[in-house]
């Protein structure tokens, strides 16, 4: 239980900070208002770094089930657990995004742009062409979980610095691969705040874009499977 405390919380942490800097700069009368994909980058690293910080300790931080699959994949953690991390990792994702809506409640109902509500909550494609969004989501995906594999070597680990590495990881993945799907990298931080544009009564909200949910679950597990795969190769 511990452990799906530490996963659960790290991952709301992630989307606070990440949901939470989306807000500031798409929805309206805000201050950080037009602050720029840098700024929402780097949120959403700050984020990661948070939540790895508090949950490394209990769980090992995963926050992320295509992480969690890897480490499997790669015999680094039991099969077993997975479903305890999985649902944790969902249901945090979704704590975090009520707790962003709450925040900027009255944005919310200031912006009359419904795309830009959902934005906050889920990614979605600048070009819409499936199976390259998959691409897309499966090689960046495929970045992250093969530099956290090297990073839970124990000749590599930094101790409680251990979370700088990974947010730099994810800033890196966001200025770099993040422009062409919104880099969701993580099947929990998009599903999870999707369920809750869904379920939260936002106004003037449009529909959740469930035809291209299935983008950012499938392709980071992709990716992830694959970095398993390549790091078994490289450390056999």
């Amino acid at each position: 239980m511990n452990a799906f405390f530490a996963e659960f919380f790290g991952t709301a942490m992630i989307i606070v900070f990440g949901g939470g800097v989306v807000s500031n700069v798409v929805l309206k009368n805000t201050k950080g208002n037009n602050g720029g994909w840098i700024v929402i980058t780097f949120g959403w690293a700050v984020g990661v770094f948070t939540g790895v910080l508090l949950a490394a300790p209990v769980s090992g931080a995963h926050l992320n089930p295509a992480v969690t699959l890897a480490l499997v994949l790669a015999h680094k953690f039991s099969p077993s657990l997975m479903l305890v991390y999985f649902t944790a990792q969902l249901l945090g994702a979704m704590f975090g995004a009520f707790l962003v809506w709450l925040a900027y409640k009255k944005h919310f109902d200031a912006t009359d742009d419904p795309d830009l509500k959902l934005a906050v909550f889920c990614t979605s494609p600048n070009i819409r062409s499936y199976w390259y969004n998959i691409l897309t989501e499966v090689i960046g995906t495929y970045v992250l979980a093969l530099a956290v594999l090297y990073m839970a070597e124990p000749e590599v680990g930094l101790g409680s610095l251990n979370a700088l590495p990974v947010a730099i990881v994810v800033l890196g993945i966001g200025l770099s691969l993040g422009g062409p799907t919104g880099y969701a990298i993580n099947p929990a931080r998009d599903l999870g705040p999707r369920i809750m544009h869904f379920i939260l009564p936002i106004s003037q909200k449009r529909d959740s874009d469930w035809k291209y949910s299935w983008v950012p679950i499938l392709g980071p597990m992709i990716g992830a499977s694959i970095a398993a795969g390549m790091f078994l190769l490289f450390t056999s």
